[in-house]
């Protein structure tokens, strides 16, 4: 669930960003964010249209590599990427539909998405590990697999991070 940035607390990352930790926004470390940039990259093609929802560190990487054939909008809960103009796009979870007048037009050659966590009702039922419902998730709703490379970020975290694919991808070949 989302929540106003106003408020949360914050820890400064590695790159000098602020992660809120109630927004569920950790960054990936600088070796992720370029190897994910670098794939997303690859997968538009020259051209290409790049969707970077809820991932700001490869949002951020892809602008560092400076693509020039490449057009980058970051789809984020957290108004301080507003400083990013037009490639900056409002977006929350709570209502997942609810886009800009302009957007609706808009195409993209690939989607690179790190949703917040999501409660669910498991009351009864034996809790399986978050990754492992979410790969189930993930392979029913969206029709991808886990890939074989583990993301890593800027702070130790509890949880287990996957990544996953709807193509052909180098994430799942060379680890």
């Amino acid at each position: 669930m989302a929540v106003p940035a106003a408020g949360c607390p914050r820890r400064r990352s590695s790159d000098g960003g602020d992660t809120h930790f109630q927004l569920s926004q950790f960054w990936y470390s600088q070796e992720t964010a370029l190897r994910l940039a670098k794939e997303v990259t690859a997968a538009a093609g020259e051209g290409g249209r790049v969707a970077c929802v809820s991932t700001p560190t490869v949002y951020l990487k892809l602008r560092e590599l400076h693509r020039e054939d490449l057009a980058v909008y970051l789809f984020e809960y957290d108004r301080r990427f507003s400083i990013y103009g037009e490639e900056f796009i409002f977006y929350d979870y709570n209502n997942p539909l609810d886009f800009p007048g302009n957007i609706a037009h808009h195409s993209f050659d690939i989607v690179i998405a790190d949703p917040p966590i999501f409660l669910r009702n498991v009351s009864g039922k034996r809790q399986k590990p978050s990754s492992a419902v979410m790969e189930e998730e993930a392979a029913k709703l969206l029709g991808v697999k886990t890939c074989k490379f583990i993301p890593k970020h800027t702070r130790t975290l509890a949880n287990e991070f996957r990544c996953y694919v709807n193509y052909d991808s180098q994430l799942d070949h060379d680890v």
